[in-house]
């Protein structure tokens, strides 16, 4: 099933299917869980959700979430004149899943402006940057669901002395409008920064994920391309920091990601 399909049944129902075809590893890719809970507490805003978009979300992956039924609860913690904390919850089989934190805001009149210091960085074209491959029984299922396109750094699992890479990325499947919903699980589908250092395969997770959305009316399609570029903070111990920024394919800088990895190796 497709990410908008997933997206829209998120919109209506608490109960839902994980289907097949989006696993990672031993679990379900993070950024369809993440997308999941932003969708269903979305809707949970009615209307609300006219005029406040989200700012910023602060995801914890708490269990490995596998194919089956997942519950999806919702709060609205307060509600003021132009700013709303809410929080999402998913559950599998009784246990907390996975926990979403959010703070939604409307546009307010105000004299500070700052232009972004991020420039978005000089790629090659996506159709000659290298494509990410879904290779059966070594590289994460969800590949199969995104289009991601390495363009800067190298590659994963080269035994690189370098962490820190950056490429183009969008959903494979068609739809007709991009949400910030969309994007934010899109963004989660690169893999951690420090993935390039490590020589043969090894194993690495997000613990926590915290994202801030500037831009919210991309009037883009699934066709269109998102730049992304990751620059790591940290890495000892087993656990690497990092940040990321995103790009759409008019150079506007739409959002900052910050990831918290775990390191098996």
């Amino acid at each position: 099933m497709s990410i908008d399909l997933l997206l829209k049944e998120a919109q209506t129902q608490s109960k839902l299917i994980i289907p097949a075809n989006w696993g990672q590893g031993r679990a379900t890719f993070g950024g369809l869980i993440g997308s999941l809970m932003l969708s269903r507490l979305t809707a949970e805003l009615g209307e609300l959700a006219n005029d406040r978009v989200l700012r910023s979300a602060t995801i914890s992956f708490i269990g490995a979430v596998t194919q089956g039924e997942v519950e999806i609860s919702t709060e609205i913690f307060r509600s003021g004149k132009s700013v709303t904390q809410a929080a999402a919850k998913l559950t599998q089989n009784g246990e907390v899943m996975a926990f979403l934190l959010a703070s939604f805001g409307s546009v307010r009149a105000s004299g500070i402006h700052v232009a972004p210091r991020s420039i978005a960085p000089e790629f090659k074209a996506p159709g000659d940057a290298v494509r990410l491959p879904h290779i059966p029984n070594l590289t994460p299922e969800f590949l199969q669901q995104v289009d991601l396109r390495w363009a800067h750094g190298d590659a994963p699992f080269s035994g690189s002395n370098k962490a820190d890479f950056g490429g183009w990325m969008r959903w494979v499947d068609d739809f007709p409008c991009i949400t910030v919903t969309h994007l934010l699980g899109l963004t989660d589908s690169w893999p951690p920064s420090v993935l390039p250092m490590l020589k043969g395969h090894g194993n690495a997770s997000t613990l926590s994920w915290n994202i801030e959305f500037f831009s919210h009316e991309f009037q883009k399609t699934s066709e269109n391309w998102w730049q992304y570029q990751v620059t790591t903070d940290f890495a000892e111990s087993g656990y690497a920091h990092a940040e990321a920024h995103i790009w759409d394919d008019d150079k506007n800088l739409v959002a900052i990601s910050r990831q918290v990895s775990t390191i098996f190796a």
